[in-house]
């Protein structure tokens, strides 16, 4: 079991790597922070996971390689949306044992309960599953970006894809977050919504971060409003917000 949580370690740091067009083993070591075993690249290359190349000195995800790391970055990613939007816990630590003990239904499932996000708190992609593939005309329909709504339209929020911390937990204070229904009065000059009984105005980038249900199929279609934890009419406005 050891021997396949390095593995699964490397594919890991591999795929980053991908991300940020880096394929240097001087890269990998940096990455691997302390981890580094030359001898578990080599074990990777023999099971078909990575080419090396150039002397040695540049390494790459074969086909089989990307399979396999797509799985593990899908799952850890897919988890810290599930604790960050859901649960509301360490999403580092709990995504990192997650993505070692679910099977890949389970990760399937958890992604059509989020609505098929693709993205992470962190603003990285999820890569997409056959789920996603299958569902595609049955989400586009169900799950839009805010800025997407019709002015008086209500939706619940499915999640949100701004990676910047700050507004986040500022988002979160003003209750706007995930499972809560919002209301859109306005987009210009800037897009106010009605949130927990409170008129919110924030800029088109947040607009763009906020995904939300357009339908709830449990209740009929219909939405339901939770109870009001602020004074009607407080008008917040929120901008700038952009990632990392």
């Amino acid at each position: 079991m050891t021997n396949e949580l390095n593995i699964d370690e490397f594919l890991e740091r591999l795929w980053y790597m991908k991300e940020d067009d880096k394929s240097t083993l001087v890269e990998l070591q940096e990455l691997m922070e302390g981890n580094y075993d030359n001898s578990m690249v080599y074990e990777l290359q023999r099971k078909g996971y990575v080419d090396i190349y150039d002397n040695n000195e540049r390494i790459t995800l074969t086909d089989t390689g990307m399979e396999y790391a797509k799985r593990i970055i899908r799952a850890h990613r897919l988890a810290e949306r599930l604790l960050y939007d859901v649960i509301g816990t360490n999403i580092e630590k709990g995504a990192c044992e997650f993505e070692h003990t679910v099977t890949p239904e389970l990760v399937d499932s958890i992604c059509i309960l989020l609505g098929h996000p693709r993205e992470c708190p962190h603003g990285l992609p999820i890569p997409s599953g056959d789920c996603c593939m299958n569902a595609e005309k049955v989400v586009k329909s169900s799950v839009k970006h805010l800025h997407e709504m019709d002015i008086g339209q209500e939706a619940r929020i499915a999640y949100i894809n701004c990676s910047n911390d700050v507004q986040l937990h500022r988002l979160n204070g003003l209750q706007v977050r995930p499972g809560v229904v919002v209301r859109l009065h306005q987009k210009y000059p800037s897009f106010v919504i009605e949130c927990d009984g409170s008129s919110i105005a924030i800029d088109e980038t947040i607009a763009d971060n906020i995904c939300v249900w357009t339908t709830n199929l449990q209740d009929g279609g219909k939405v339901k409003r939770t109870r009001s934890r602020h004074k009607s009419g407080l008008l917040t406005s929120l901008f700038n917000c952009r990632k990392r």
